[in-house]
């Protein structure tokens, strides 16, 4: 039952933060410092992602890159930002699902640990309960053979195999 209001709760998060996403990006237009900062984001990233693709197709990369216009570089920043912000509320959400599971399955390795320990304390309980059985068996045994008893104790297991004879062996 966890589990779908874990998966459901991340996906609600997720689907709240692209309005949040769409109001940094309209406030971060507005601010005249951040708007600045965010003008120098932009052109950084022009750059860079122009060097890449011209990488990637075999053109020349020495040449200049012009620059971004102001509102073409304002609208590339917020997009990044709202970007940002998704992918990072995305993370954040994955990450915490990672170790939620993370901790179920330690508890159940836990668990599995736990029953492992008591079976094994209850396999080594019957064994020295065996070898008691044994020792208390050896002690009768000897006890017999010191009253003369031993013909009853084997009696048992002669009786048991000449009914079986007789049984086999036709009178």
């Amino acid at each position: 039952m966890a589990l779908p209001l874990a998966k459901l709760g991340t996906l609600a998060l997720r689907t709240l933060s692209k309005p949040i996403a769409s109001r940094l990006k309209s406030q971060a237009a507005v601010h005249p410092k951040f708007r600045n900062f965010i003008i120098a984001i932009a052109q950084i990233n022009h750059r860079i992602t122009t060097k890449i693709q011209r990488r990637i197709y075999g053109h020349a990369t020495d040449v200049e890159i012009r620059p971004l216009d102001e509102q073409k570089a304002v609208q590339a920043a917020t997009d990044l930002i709202g970007e940002a912000f998704i992918f990072s509320v995305a993370v954040a959400a994955l990450i915490f699902e990672v170790q939620r599971s993370a901790r179920s399955e330690a508890r159940k390795e836990e668990a599995r640990k736990q029953e492992f320990e008591e079976l094994k304390q209850r396999e080594d309980s019957l064994a020295k309960e065996l070898e008691d059985l044994k020792l208390k068996l050896s002690k009768i045994e000897q006890l017999a053979k010191g009253r003369g008893l031993t013909g009853i104790l084997n009696l048992k297991g002669v009786h048991g195999a000449e009914s079986g004879k007789a049984a086999a062996t036709p009178a």
